[in-house]
């Protein structure tokens, strides 16, 4: 009876033995189920869609000034004149991707041309198509011309179709502006506002007279030109982007008007990224 007592007492302080080391049912409840602690929202990134909208702009950007930079190419003058009018806010959006486009440019043709006139403050300039900075980085007097007018110093117009009086002006420039099919005309109204001895100079891309890619023979092109009543003075193939040709009006014109025949200009596409 005493041993059966004692083994009793045994077993229940080894059952107690074991309930006291094991985890109390509620505590174990609680570890199992414990929720994560909410992530702080002010610390989680948000996602980066500005930059993406941002780039789906630039692209359309850039869809539309290659559409207009086309459209300048294969009309004339007088058709991209009247394409402007009906809707000005284009030739903002052309002009934007212009911008774009010369940024990339190591060097500006612009910049040499204002750097070939300060030397020469007195001469009265045409810039025949143009955004007026030649105008606002030399003393000169300059008359700017461009199909629309954003700027009160430049004056809207067809560029074969100017309001200058004959022989009144030294300098005539044509900064990558030989735009339209009928880009002589352009030359013509050129030849006619210079005084005799007066400067034409004309900045162009440089793949537009490479006649290994479809371009237009550079010595075409001058003889073209002298055939018009100019002297070739220099031809500038130096810059890896464009070339500068500057002429003068001969100061004896021939009284026989020959037919000159023109070389077809290269349009100046750009290919879509």
């Amino acid at each position: 009876m005493k041993e059966e007592k004692s083994r009793k007492r045994k077993r229940f302080k080894h059952v107690k033995s074991q309930n006291k080391h094991k985890p109390s049912p509620s505590n174990n409840a609680t570890q199992i189920h414990k929720e994560p602690e909410p992530e702080n929202p002010s610390s989680s990134k948000k996602p980066k869609s500005s930059s993406f909208l941002d780039k789906m702009r630039a692209r359309l950007s850039g869809g539309h000034f290659r559409m207009l930079n086309e459209k300048l190419y294969t009309c004339t003058g007088e058709e991209a004149l009247n394409y402007f009018k009906e809707d000005p806010s284009l030739f903002d959006m052309y002009h934007s991707g212009y911008q774009e486009q010369m940024s990339h440019w190591p060097e500006q043709p612009v910049n040499i041309i204002i750097n070939w006139l300060k030397d020469r403050s007195s001469l009265v300039v045409a810039d025949f198509g143009c955004d007026a900075r030649l105008a606002k980085n030399v003393k000169n007097k300059v008359f700017s011309f461009d199909l629309v007018s954003k700027d009160p110093s430049v004056i809207a117009c067809d560029m074969s179709n100017t309001p200058l009086d004959a022989s009144s002006v030294d300098v005539a420039v044509f900064c990558l502006s030989l735009m339209g099919t009928n880009f002589p005309s352009y030359l013509q109204e050129a030849h006619r506002v210079l005084k005799p001895n007066g400067w034409l100079l004309i900045a162009e891309v440089k793949s537009r007279f490479d006649p290994n890619t479809g371009g237009a023979d550079p010595n075409k092109f001058s003889k073209a030109v002298t055939d018009l009543g100019f002297a070739s003075m220099l031809k500038d193939f130096s810059n890896k982007m464009f070339i500068l040709l500057y002429f003068r009006k001969k100061e004896k014109q021939s009284s026989k008007r020959k037919e000159i025949e023109w070389p077809e200009l290269k349009p100046c596409l750009y290919k879509r990224r």
